[in-house]
């Protein structure tokens, strides 16, 4: 039997940590909570994980060097998964109250405010997952668990250069995304049942 697939949760103050680290355990993984660089960069896969406000997370990640982490991890072709405001920190930029914040850069694009009638956007939604896509193969629930008030790709629900999967709240959005050994969930897998397991332990299956 091949050795469990190490995979390490990005700790930079994040306030989800624990319940990402269970979920991916029970994929069958080999799970730690660093912000060490050098655990980050050797291990299998990275989670960065993340909650709350746009420009307070990025102060967060660059105190711990999470941002070369996530690019020196890409430019070796590792695997690294954002999960919530973890997913919307790889664009370019977020806009929240008026307050432009500069992202990894690692995607095309601008997290922006929801516009919907009912803002955030917190319960189970259903996803509209294209074609080819690694992260839902064989997924059968496409109902996962939203808490947000900003995503990417607002209105359209297009990220450039990226296979999207879409959901809706009063208007499209980019709702997971998956781009070479990229992946990224606004959605919260860990808390999103069989179907957020399932799509956990597709991921933890490409490493």
């Amino acid at each position: 039997m091949s050795a469990p697939k190490k995979v390490v949760v990005l700790d930079y103050g994040s306030g989800n940590l624990r319940s990402a680290e269970r979920a991916l355990a029970r994929t069958g993984a080999d799970v730690t909570v660093t912000k060490d660089y050098a655990a980050g960069l050797e291990a299998d896969g990275l989670v960065v994980p993340g909650v709350g406000a746009y420009a307070a997370c990025m102060r967060q990640i660059h105190a711990v060097r999470g941002g070369t982490l996530v690019w020196d991890r890409l430019r070796k072709q590792r695997p690294v998964l954002g999960i919530c405001v973890g997913m919307q920190v790889l664009f370019e930029k977020g806009v929240e109250h008026g307050v432009q914040t500069e992202g990894m850069g690692v995607l095309a694009g601008t997290v922006s405010r929801l516009e919907a009638d009912v803002v955030p956007h917190m319960g189970w939604n259903t996803v509209d997952v294209p074609e080819g896509s690694a992260l839902f193969a064989g997924i059968e629930s496409e109902r996962f668990y939203f808490v947000h008030s900003y995503p990417a790709g607002a209105g359209t629900g297009r990220v450039q250069d990226a296979l999207t999967t879409t959901s809706d709240h009063g208007g499209p959005f980019a709702a997971a995304v998956e781009r070479g050994v990229l992946s990224a969930t606004q959605f919260h897998p860990e808390k999103s049942g069989d179907a957020g397991a399932a799509l956990l332990a597709n991921w933890v299956a490409t490493l």
